[in-house]
This record gives structure tokens, C-alpha cells and sequence, in this order.
């Protein structure tokens, strides 16, 4: 992959923290987005889940 970054005029270098940041950043949108709608879910009242349908 270097090698053909290299043919790029302008370069930087790249590192395994730069991956692994954008895992930790994307573990952390998912279990955000996760816990908000678990959360948002548990606190939904059934009976107007129900009746709306």
C-alpha cells in the first residue's frame, strides 16, 4: 500500500493508530446509538405501542 501511496505528490506516513482510532471511534457511534434506542425502547410505554397498531 505504500508503494502506491508513494506516486501521490503529497504523502503521509501511514500508521496502525490511525486504523485502530477509526475503529475506537466507530465502536463508540455504534454503542452510543445502541444504548440510546435500548434505553429510548425500555422506557416506551407498550399499551400506546399497542393501540397505535
Amino acid at each position: 500500500m505504500n508503494s502506491w501511496l508513494d506516486n501521490y505528490a503529497y504523502r503521509i506516513p501511514m500508521t496502525g493508530w490511525i486504523f485502530v482510532a477509526a475503529v475506537v471511534m466507530a465502536v463508540i457511534v455504534a454503542l452510543g446509538t445502541i444504548s440510546y434506542q435500548a434505553i429510548k425502547a425500555a422506557k416506551a410505554n407498550p399499551v400506546k405501542s399497542l393501540r397505535a397498531n
